[in-house]
């Protein structure tokens, strides 16, 4: 019998190996694979760093900072390397990654949905300043409207990069025809409008997070006009939405502060710009909470949404000011005449005004006059083309007698005047 029970156990052994030794180094690859996804998706969530536009304009021409360049050169050239820095930063275009750990990933995402979408503002704004090469800017405007998410080639990025050689063809013209934007303040002043109401859809969007009537009526804030309360889960992608934007214009006006500085000089928007240029660097200070918090009044929470809605707020008001105060000025001199003055006043990531904007605002008697919006109607712009998340943009912004840098959510625009039209000093 011991026989027979000994040839039965043997038989089990062979039909039935144990095979416990397999999962271990599975699980090991496992978890190195994790750790990698985690490291990466820390590193690809890292904001990049503003960029110098004197460098940028250099490296896009290969022609001094300080050369005598075209109207629009440097605009042109920080659009580009805004466009860069989307495609090539760390992770570079993850808004429509399908694979680990990007698609972990809902932050930067909503960041560079921010950027995107200021310079799809520009874009559509750039064939009203140029008077010459609008096909290949219009080429680019359609080119930068493709869907952000789109995955299948052409990819986003394809179609994004295909923008960017538009852009680059149109400098390349204009530096070689010396044919930059038109001498006048039409086209700048409908690029800030729209900016203007873009941030007041943004401000919306970040009170609507805030889940407490109370606090907002203490604001001046009308709960009933503001759009469905944020989602909990969505909180932290609109935050970041509108941190992208603050960081897209911050770098798209320091090169507009060059190009239009005989414009801003007449109109005395010098010290309006510098305000704003001020709002937008204090939205892009650093986050030290791992986690955007919603807290309410004095509590131990903080409210970032909130905060950064105070910001929003200003930056709207700020921009629609800027936009009336150019709106229907035009300059006979050369803009090279008044371009070392304005370089003069400080590097391209500084916020004080340079000394020649100071000279022309004292002289001019102070700062410039607010006037009424262009274009303010109840239209809305429409979002990209993209998903739901990506819907209707900015929604009209309301004229209240507002200051910059008040209360969030008593209108976009600032104080606009009754009608009246703005006085060129």
């Amino acid at each position: 019998m011991a026989l027979f029970g000994n040839r039965k156990r043997r038989t089990e052994v062979l039909e039935r190996p144990e095979y416990g030794w397999i999962w271990k180094p599975l699980l090991a690859l496992l978890v190195v694979y994790l750790l990698v996804c985690l490291v990466l998706g820390i590193w690809w969530s890292q904001r990049p760093e503003p960029f110098d536009i004197g460098q940028a304009t250099t490296r896009q021409l290969g022609a001094p900072a300080d050369a005598d360049l075209p109207r629009g050169a440097r605009l042109t050239a920080s659009m580009l390397t805004v466009v860069e820095t989307l495609l090539d930063k760390p992770g570079g275009w993850l808004r429509n990654d399908m694979l680990l750990p990007g698609v972990w990933l809902d932050n930067m995402p909503s960041w560079e949905y921010g950027v995107l979408t200021q310079v799809r503002t520009l874009g559509k704004a750039l064939p009203a300043m140029s008077p010459a090469g609008t096909d290949a800017l219009e080429s680019a405007s359609t080119l930068l409207q493709s869907d952000s998410e789109d995955w299948l080639y052409p990819a986003a990025e394809k179609r994004y990069s295909q923008a960017q050689g538009a852009l680059a063809s149109y400098l390349a013209g204009i530096a070689r025809d010396d044919q930059g934007f038109a001498a006048d303040g039409e086209g700048l002043a409908r690029w800030l409008d729209a900016v203007s109401r873009r941030f007041s859809g943004l401000t919306q969007q970040l009170l609507a997070s805030v889940d407490d009537p109370e606090a907002l009526r203490e604001l001046g804030v009308d709960d009933a006009a503001l759009p469905d309360a944020t989602p909990w889960f969505r909180i932290d992608n609109v935050f970041f939405e509108a941190r992208g934007d603050a960081w897209g214009l911050l770098q798209l006006l320091k090169a507009a502060r060059l190009d239009y500085a005989d414009v801003l000089g007449k109109a005395n928007g010098g010290a309006t710009l510098e305000r704003l240029i001020a709002e937008l660097e204090l939205a892009q200070r650093r986050i030290w909470s791992p986690v955007i918090l919603n807290g309410s009044g004095f509590g131990i929470f903080a409210n970032h949404s909130l905060v950064l809605a105070n910001h929003t707020q200003a930056i709207a008001e700020l921009t629609g000011q800027l936009a009336g105060s150019v709106q229907g000025v035009e300059v006979t001199a050369p803009q090279s005449a008044s371009q070392p003055a304005a370089s003069k006043g400080g590097s391209d990531n500084s916020g004080a005004p340079g000394a020649s904007e100071a000279s022309s605002n004292a002289a001019a008697g102070g700062a410039a006059s607010n006037a009424p919006q262009a274009g303010d109607t109840d239209e809305s712009e429409a979002g990209s083309g993209d998903n739901a998340d990506e819907g209707a943009e900015a929604g009209t912004a309301s004229t209240g007698d507002a200051e910059a840098g008040g209360n969030p959510g008593q209108g976009g625009q600032g104080d606009a005047g009754d009608g009246a039209a703005a006085q060129q000093q």
